[in-house]
């Protein structure tokens, strides 16, 4: 089904015609369809990628003479000394190097032009013809940016494990605890971490599915919602700014690390996810609000 079976429908007919759940999944799969198709989108998962493959050749270029990765150089991503031992440490520094920065700017970028982009090509009204309704639509629109955040953690972690098979051995490994798990077990918390960093996206998605709602400029929400984005991530850094902190989106995103503790300390990881449901809460509203409300003009 193309996106141009779904908006076909004739204002006088949308009266008669239903939404059903069958029309919602064929909606929702043109949308995904229509966005991992974009060249956009490609480029972003291709630069996403090319992280953990850049990332692997420094630290095996660093460690050839017989160094240690992370030493003498700063302290750099977390894991980073562990990757010459083990491979699958790749992942975990890859999923780090790329989450205060790239991967929710992909995010962004993505859900800025959700609506608005569709407003900008003329294309939103049609949308809106085909009997959805705006909180179906826009549903359909955060679930697709949500399978963005998804696609593009896994595209990292599977990179970052194929380059760290290449070039470094894989066995077990110790966790921050000093504790030995099996490779097996450290796959399966790969997995884990990478859910938990797409699940920390979440409020990112939502913020910019919001901003998107108040333009009908696709360039204006994506650059709005980067330049926010930027924004809290360098007020997040001021000492001065402590006791607001620890409610910016951004604040315990790396708290998946003590997922590689022994046991699983769960406290951060909780607040993440929490404040996470809170921010979609939020702006997910606001998204809501603004967009059913409209006067759609294109």
């Amino acid at each position: 089904m193309s996106r141009a079976d779904l908006t076909v429908v004739e204002p006088a007919d949308t009266a008669a015609v239903r939404p059903n759940p069958l029309w919602s999944l064929g909606l929702l799969r043109s949308e995904l369809v229509t966005t991992f198709r974009r060249w956009r989108t490609l480029a972003l998962l291709g630069v996403l990628a090319a992280v953990p493959i850049l990332v692997g050749i420094a630290v095996r270029i660093e460690t050839r003479g017989g160094g240690e990765a992370g030493r003498g150089g700063g302290d750099g991503p977390a894991f980073i000394a562990q990757v010459t031992n083990n491979g699958l440490f790749l992942v975990f520094t890859a999923l780090a190097a790329t989450l205060p920065f790239f991967l929710p700017m992909a995010v962004g970028v993505v859900a800025g032009d959700a609506v608005a982009g569709e407003a900008d090509a003329g294309t939103l009204r049609y949308l809106l013809v085909a009997p959805a309704g705006r909180t179906r639509l826009l549903l359909v629109k955060y679930a697709t940016t949500m399978a963005f955040c998804l696609v593009a953690t896994l595209v990292v972690a599977a990179s970052a494990l194929a380059v760290g098979a290449l070039l470094f051995p894989l066995g077990d490994l110790t966790t921050i605890s000093g504790t030995r798990i099996s490779f097996a077990d450290g796959l399966g918390r790969a997995l884990l971490i990478a859910l938990v960093v797409a699940a920390s996206l979440a409020g990112v998605a939502a913020l910019g599915l919001f901003v998107s709602t108040l333009t009908n400029s696709g360039i204006a929400a994506m650059a709005t919602t980067v330049g926010l984005l930027i924004t809290v991530q360098i007020l997040d850094q001021i000492p001065q700014l402590h006791a607001l902190q620890p409610y910016f989106f951004s604040h315990y995103w790396l708290s998946f690390a003590d997922l590689m503790r022994d046991p699983v300390y769960w406290d951060d990881l909780v607040k993440n996810l929490e404040l996470q449901a809170l921010y979609t809460a939020v702006f997910g509203s606001a998204a809501w609000a603004r967009f059913t409300t409209r006067d759609i003009t294109a």
